[in-house]
Order: structure tokens, then C-alpha cells, then sequence
């Protein structure tokens, strides 16, 4: 039930690269009167690796059925609801205060050090009814009206008796109404056994003794994570069951914290992703087969030699280097040295750069020389007080021409030179067939006095092409690439998209007859639907090869003849993987039927971007790639993510993006 197989007609072996398409929508940045955080700290205990990947990708912004309507937890635990106006840009959201979780106090203070809290998280089940965990063990169901504070409906702890009486911190992944009065969360939470606690609660009271630290290290070498599923009964004071302790209707362990866990309607049965299966408690459990470091071994390219023992061929330089004071970017460009300064054009206007140089190929000695005509700056300039020099370096095969850019707003952090960079992963071809990289990423050069080394990599760089080294250019030794052909796969970072399984559960816990664990082929997840978009008709992004390939739900014959899920590839993101793989700073990928949409997390002093991929057909050679910045420099890591369509255009939907210090909104997003 997760074939995901290709349908061939829709693969675009002629992809050629993505184009860059402007689109202006509308950017409102406001200020959070109450911020929230990404700090969890608690506890002596390390993280696991699937923890830390979890809080990565944790989506603090919460987006109610309401249009407009938002939640979200802020640092001093107090439950944040926003109301945005959709259709109008001027209008500044509400923030308020509806509902301060109380803070417990704990007489076992050794074990509440001991386990890690999750952080707090919330899910809508109606406009006005919404379940939050606090992140500790708590769990508190608030009706929330239109106008006005929160009402607290009932509250409940999550505890697993066989373990500890203490409530275990957990996570909130969905919620759903399976009848008219029974309801449905399903809560994630890291599992630890009667020893593992036993053996954290020694070392945190420990002073001295170094035995219990390699005897815990042993037994978290491996974690594993429970799924619950909690049974409500709506209206609550329905419900028969001990005070203040959850009614557990199944529970599954499995490897990592779930990537998706949704209830889907259609078969009654839960859908659970992540990067393991999800076993019923109590059966054996069969762990991944890992091979060791000596059972690795490189597979040669052609005419590679893997004994060598010294690999010092240099790899493609950038087209240009770059560094900024508060006041001026400086910009070098490496030329030929036999060029002449009144062969050289440059010229400035306050948002562009123009810069031709006569005389020249465009490619000398395999590399090509900066042209470009009023190319789009990242920012504006003074051109009167913007200028350049020309070092010749005679004894140099390469002089430096040196550009200084006059910031018009001091202080400004340029996060690139032009507008444009950073969109240009693929090489592309001009009109003339010679290959272009203007808009490549060009990461900042930060100490001032490495600006001018590019002069030494170009020389190094054109000495191996001049040898034959790399007779493709692309610092990819003798290997000679075509992303036509399919053979960019080994310069593709493996680490892009997650490992994934499903696991399909019936309402009473049970597995359905249609599904099979041992059926059940792993695939790599690219990217999930667009919080805030149709999930179901979203569907899913799975890679394949390079490229990404768009899944949506459909019903299919199961065992026995009966009625069971399955998976049809309705469209294609050429190349989606590769140019995914460029990207190091992204932190939610996420889609909808006709783009991905790649976030970037940004930081404190470095605001980041949402990179837009549209959807091609399949006899298309280009498809469309669009920009966006979303912080500022002062807004902070990116938080949370989520989009609401809009009624009057139904091709277009306004983003909402959290950040530690600001909420962004995009209006009128494509």
C-alpha cells in the first residue's frame, strides 16, 4: 500500500534547469508583543539524534479552521492566538493572550530532570476547540471564542504506569473526530524503560561515580518512540474514565518520532510515516541491518583511481568573490591579465550593476568571463560614490577587477550581491550555447583580506583543465556530466529527503487485513503537504532519481479484494532533488499540487528565504522558480510555517511565517 511507482509518460528525461520568475506579493512584518522560543534544555540526559532532527522540523505555528486564525505557544507558556486579515495588507494582527499553562510542581525532582520536555504543541479541532500539550505530560483542551480568553474544557496527563507515576512529556501530531461524539489524538512521546529511568535518575543525583555514565550510554545508544492514541468523548463530562489520566485506545514503538501521523477518514484507519514501521507493544523488534566501515567501499568513476593517495584536484571556483562593511559591498571579478582598462565597461544605476568586457571570449581558457547587463542588485546603491579599480597582475594570469557598491541604506547586512543569487543551481545555456552561472550562490567572503585568493583558485582551476583533469569544468575530475543523460545522481547529497515507511492502523489498534508490514518498501520523502492546504488531495513528494515525483491518494484492490489505499503519480518537480541538495540552510519543505516550497531557517542577523519550484509538464525543457525573502535581518530563526487559501482566487493563498521575533506575512502567493 506505498507503491510508489512511476508513470513514465510523466518523467521529463530533457529537463534542462529552472528559470527565474519575479513575482511581487505583498510582505507585511510585524513584531511579536509575546515571542516564542526553540529552547527545550531540561534534563541530564543526551538527545538522540531523531530528537534533535524532530525539533528541527517542529512547526510551532498552529493554523485553526478559522481563516486567519493562528496559535502558537510563546517562551513564558502562555497559549498566543492571531488573527490576521487576509485581503487586507495594512491591517496589523491581534495578538492575544488566551490561556497560561500552569506550571507544575513536581516533588520528584531528580526524575523531572531526567527526561527531556518536548516542546509545547497544539492541534484545532474545531474553529473554537483546540487540544495543547504543554510539553511536559499535560494535556489541556481550551474552547476558544471569537473574541475574549480561553476556557479551560478538561485536562489530562499522559502516564505510562509501568515506567513511572510521573507524567511523560509528549507531542501533539493530530486530532480528528472519527464519530459524532468520539474524538481522536494522536501524541508521540520518546519510550524509556524501567532501567533507562532508573539509571537516569541515578546519574543526575550522581556527584562522582562514572559507572552508571557508560552503563546509561549503553542503553541510549538506541531510542525508541511510543505513538498513542487518546480517546475522547465529546460532550468531556461524557467521559468514564480515572480523573485526569488519558484513555489510551492503542499504542505503537517504533525508531523515530513520526514524520506524519493523520487519521484518514476514507478506511477508517490511521496513516502513520516515519522512518521505521511502527510495531504493536510487545512484539520483537528487528532493527535495521547496519553495515560497518569495512563493508563500505567506493565504486570508482571511469578512469578514477581510488588507491591515489593524494586527490588534489581543485574544484570550479566561483564566478566572483565578495565581502561588506556597514557602508560598501566590494565585489572581485577575476580577468585576464593581458586585458586592457579601456576594454573594460562598468557601469552603475541605484538597484542595478552593468558590466562588459571587449576583447575577450566568452571563455578564456575554460572559464568564462562576467558579463551582465543591468543586472539586478540585492539592494540599492549611490552610484555617484560607487566605483572601480583594475590590478592587472602582469605576472598573473588573471588580474582583479574590483567593484565597490556605495550601500544607499549604511548598515544594511547584503545576504548576496544580486537580487537574483542563489537561484541559478543548474547551469543553464545562454542564446549563444555558452554555459552560464550568474546566478549561482556565492557565499560571502568574511575576512577582507581572502577576498583577492580567487586570483590563485582560478589559476589552479584553469591548470587542470589546460591537463585534463577536469575536462568538464565543473571540478568533477575527468567525469563529464549531463543532467539530460541522468548522471548528476553522484554529485546529488544523499542526505536529501527522509528515509520513510508507512504504517497503516485500523481504529481499534489493530493492523488492517489489507496491510502488510513485510510488503511495506521504504521510499525517500522529499516533502508534505503545505499546513493549511488539502492534505489528501496534496498527496505526497517522493524522489526518484533526481527529480521529485507528486503522489495523491487513490483507492486501490487490497488483499482479499477489499478496498485499500494506494498511490498515483499525478505530476513531476524535475530535478527537484538535486536543486533541494544545494540548499544548507532549509528547514521545512513542504507543497501543494502545483509548487514546492523550500523555507530557509534564517537566524538572528540573517534573514532567510522561501525558494518556490513550480511544476513543469512533461515536455517542458524549463520550468519556473521564484524567490522570496521572508526575514529582514531582525526576525529571527524560522519557527513555523502554514498557508490559507483564498476565497477569491483560488490559484493563490497567503503564507503565514513564525519567526522568534516576527510573524511574516506573504498575501497573495502563486
Amino acid at each position: 500500500m506505498a507503491d510508489f511507482s512511476p508513470n513514465r509518460e510523466l518523467l521529463n528525461p530533457k529537463f534542462e534547469g529552472y528559470k527565474l520568475q519575479l513575482i511581487s506579493p505583498g510582505v507585511a512584518r510585524h513584531g511579536l508583543p509575546y515571542k516564542p522560543t526553540q529552547a527545550t534544555a531540561s534534563g541530564r540526559s543526551p538527545l538522540s539524534l531523531q530528537e534533535v532532527q524532530s525539533r528541527i522540523t517542529h512547526n510551532h505555528l498552529v493554523l485553526s479552521p478559522a481563516p486567519g486564525r493562528v496559535l502558537y505557544i510563546d517562551a513564558d507558556r502562555r497559549v498566543v492566538v492571531v488573527d490576521v486579515d487576509l485581503t487586507d495588507i495594512t491591517k496589523t494582527p491581534s495578538f492575544n493572550i488566551v490561556y497560561e499553562l500552569p506550571v507544575a510542581i513536581s516533588t520528584a525532582q531528580a526524575q523531572s530532570e531526567t527526561v527531556h520536555r518536548e516542546y509545547p504543541s497544539a492541534a484545532f479541532l474545531e474553529d473554537d476547540t483546540a487540544f495543547v500539550s504543554d510539553g511536559r505530560g499535560s494535556l489541556y483542551i481550551l474552547n476558544i471564542p471569537a473574541h475574549g480568553p480561553a476556557t479551560l474544557l478538561s485536562s489530562f496527563d499522559l502516564i505510562d504506569r509501568e515506567v513511572s507515576s510521573l507524567p511523560l512529556p509528549f507531542r501533539i501530531h493530530s486530532v480528528a473526530r472519527v464519530s459524532d461524539g468520539t474524538v481522536i489524538a494522536l501524541l508521540s512521546s520518546r519510550h524509556y524503560d524501567a532501567e533507562v529511568l532508573s539509571l537516569l535518575t541515578e546519574q543526575s543525583t550522581a556527584t562522582s561515580s562514572t559507572h552508571p555514565r557508560n552503563h546509561l550510554h549503553h542503553h541510549l545508544h538506541s531510542s525508541e518512540f511510543d505513538v498513542w492514541a487518546a480517546r475522547f468523548t465529546f460532550p468531556l463530562n461524557m467521559m468514564r474514565i480515572d480523573s485526569g489520566t488519558l484513555n489510551i485506545v492503542w499504542r505503537r514503538r517504533g525508531e523515530d518520532v513520526p514524520m506524519l501521523a493523520v487519521y484518514d477518514a476514507s478506511y477508517s484507519t490511521y496513516a502513520l510515516i516515519g522512518s521505521s514501521t511502527y510495531r504493536e507493544i510487545g512484539a520483537p523488534h528487528t532493527p535495521a541491518y547496519e553495515p560497518s566501515a569495512d563493508e563500505i567501499a567506493p565504486i570508482p568513476r571511469a578512469g578514477e583511481d581510488l588507491d591515489a593517495s593524494n586527490n588534489t584536484t581543485p574544484t570550479k571556483p566561483y564566478p566572483y568573490s565578495w565581502t561588506q562593511t556597514p557602508d560598501v559591498v566590494t565585489v572581485a571579478f577575476p580577468l585576464p591579465s593581458s586585458t586592457p582598462k579601456s576594454n573594460i565597461t562598468v557601469l552603475f544605476s541605484p538597484t542595478t550593476l552593468t558590466l562588459h568586457v571587449k576583447g575577450v571570449p566568452d571563455v578564456h581558457e575554460g572559464v568564462r568571463i562576467p558579463r551582465y547587463s543591468a543586472k539586478q542588485l540585492w539592494d540599492r546603491i549611490r552610484p555617484s560614490t560607487s566605483f572601480w579599480t583594475w590590478d592587472r597582475e602582469g605576472e598573473h594570469k588573471f588580474g582583479i577587477l574590483s567593484v565597490h557598491l556605495d550601500k544607499i541604506t549604511e548598515g544594511q547586512k547584503w545576504m548576496h550581491v544580486f537580487g537574483a543569487a542563489g537561484t541559478c543551481t543548474i547551469t543553464t545555456t545562454n542564446s549563444t550555447g555558452s554555459k552560464r552561472d550568474d546566478d549561482m550562490d556565492v557565499p560571502e567572503t568574511l575576512d577582507p583580506s581572502e577576498l583577492y585568493l580567487i586570483r590563485e583558485a582560478f589559476e589552479k582551476f584553469t591548470e587542470t583543465l589546460r591537463t585534463g583533469e577536469d575536462a568538464s569544468g565543473l571540478g568533477l575530475e575527468r567525469g563529464v556530466p549531463s543532467l539530460a543523460q541522468g548522471e548528476m545522481d553522484e554529485e546529488v547529497d544523499d542526505s536529501v529527503g527522509r528515509l520513510a515507511s508507512f504504517t497503516w492502523i485500523s481504529e481499534d489498534g489493530s493492523t488492517p487485513p489489507w496491510w502488510k508490514k513485510d510488503n511495506t518498501s521504504p521510499f525517500n520523502l522529499l516533502s508534505t503537504p503545505l499546513p493549511g492546504t488539502d492534505t489528501k488531495l496534496a498527496g505526497l513528494v517522493v524522489k526518484y532519481s533526481i527529480d521529485g515525483l507528486l503522489y495523491a491518494a487513490e483507492e486501490t484492490q487490497g488483499g482479499g479484494g477489499m478496498i485499500a489505499p494506494g498511490w498515483k503519480h499525478t505530476g513531476t518537480f524535475s530535478a527537484l532533488a538535486f536543486v533541494l541538495a544545494s540548499k544548507r540552510d532549509t528547514r521545512f519543505t513542504h507543497h501543494t499540487q502545483n509548487a514546492i516550497f523550500a523555507f530557509e531557517n534564517g537566524s538572528v542577523d540573517r534573514g532567510g528565504n522561501v525558494y518556490i519550484y513550480r511544476r513543469s509538464s512533461p515536455n517542458q525543457l524549463c520550468a519556473k522558480q521564484s524567490v522570496l525573502k521572508v526575514g529582514d535581518g531582525n526576525a529571527g530563526s524560522l519557527l513555523g510555517v502554514g498557508a490559507f487559501k483564498n476565497d477569491n482566487k483560488s490559484d493563490s493563498m497567503t503564507i503565514l511565517c513564525l519567526c522568534e521575533n516576527q510573524l511574516i506575512v506573504l498575501y497573495d502567493v502563486f
